[in-house]
């Protein structure tokens, strides 16, 4: 498997990483906070106006730039580093790929356009009424009569639901799950509190609203999609706990105890290439199966559960290991340091954690 990057892909990297270091970081993602879009509406105008992030893993027939998801993969990178508040990775990844994959050409010509260009925000509704993504337990049903079709059921965790112009959900219907369209204005939406507070997540309640199928779901679909999404958690995983790692070793060489920076300590140099070890790891994993899915290899569902196991652990410890070698100024309301700490340990339990995927992954390979 081939890991370089070709020379485009490299510039790509490069534009979004300039444009974040000078319109975003934990700075702009504390006041985004306080907005209700819960993101810099400008720095998105920007993204997808001027680089055409939204564009990337979306066909030119629908709008799209034509890329394949490994550029995507990067730009989830560069916003992970960034801990940019954003509806990217919900809107563009999720909902964009999850119409690709699933709904037919005619829908797909409606619906990726505004999602392309960035002026729609799409939302997909997986999770069950437990906050689990069980691709066999889906928490909401849809039913028909009369040629209309309804939605009943809950689901949590939806990203940045409460500011999506378009909603998707996953329901079972009598012949199977399906992939339904719902009036976003028409529904119950609420806002629901996160341990990052970058990610803004929503509950969406139906009560018997109408709905539009967009088409039906195979069991091999809804896993391909969460390999997909997988990926792109470990992306913004690596960004995260590259920064830390930055952001540690630096603080080590302006920090003096004892009359010496504390980066002169064996100690502490043994700590942080520990670090340097996790980050180069995970990289290499979340890269392994960005790739895979690009080109379509065998073990693709193997790597992503793999890479999300491995990344997620792997930004725990880096944000942990950032924790303590900061030493007291890191606990501080004020500092950036626990703005990490809790995007990994949000990132580690969204669609799946660890543990949960272990299991998964040893039955799989019939290790259990």
């Amino acid at each position: 498997m081939e890991f370089a990057l070709t020379e485009e892909q490299e510039e790509l990297a490069s534009i979004v990483r300039e444009l974040l270091s000078e319109e975003s970081g934990a700075g702009v993602a504390r006041e985004s906070w306080s907005r209700a879009s819960g993101y810099n509406e400008s720095l998105w105008q920007k993204m997808c106006g001027e680089i055409g992030v939204a564009s990337l893993a979306i066909p030119e027939e629908y709008g799209g730039a034509g890329f394949s998801y490994l550029e995507t993969h990067l730009v989830l990178e560069e916003l992970g580093r960034a801990l940019t508040a954003s509806p990217f990775f919900g809107s563009a990844v999720l909902a964009a790929q999850t119409i690709l994959s699933i709904a037919s050409h005619e829908e797909a010509l409606r619906l990726l356009p505004g999602v392309a260009s960035g002026t729609t925000i799409a939302a997909l509704a997986w999770a069950t009424k437990a906050g689990r993504w069980d691709p066999t337990n889906i928490g909401v049903t849809a039913s028909e009569a009369s040629g209309t079709w309804s939605v009943r059921g809950e689901a949590p965790l939806v990203l940045f639901g409460a500011q999506a112009d378009l909603l998707l959900t996953f329901a079972q219907t009598d012949n199977g799950l399906g992939l339904f369209e719902v009036a976003a204005d028409e529904v119950s939406v609420q806002e629901s509190s996160a341990m990052d507070s970058t990610l803004r997540f929503a509950t969406v309640t139906w009560d018997g609203h109408s709905a539009r199928l967009l088409g039906r779901v195979s069991d091999e679909q809804l896993h391909a999609l969460w390999n997909l999404v997988a990926a792109g958690i470990s992306a913004l995983q690596i960004g995260g706990a590259s920064a830390c790692l930055e952001l540690t070793v630096e603080y080590s060489q302006q920090r003096v105890q004892f009359g010496r920076t504390i980066g002169s300590f064996q100690a502490l140099k043994h700590r942080m290439a520990e670090m340097y070890v996790s980050v180069e790891t995970a990289t290499t994993a979340s890269r392994a199966v960005a790739i895979a899915l690009t080109t379509g290899e065998e073990d693709a569902s193997e790597l992503a559960r793999l890479a999300k196991i491995w990344c997620s652990e792997a930004f725990l410890i880096v944000a942990g290991e950032m924790i303590q070698l900061h030493g007291g100024i890191a606990i501080t309301w004020e500092h950036d340091a626990h703005l990490f700490f809790k995007r990994s340990h949000a990132m580690s339990q969204l669609f799946g954690s660890p543990r949960e995927l272990r299991r998964s992954l040893e039955s799989a390979l019939s290790l259990a």
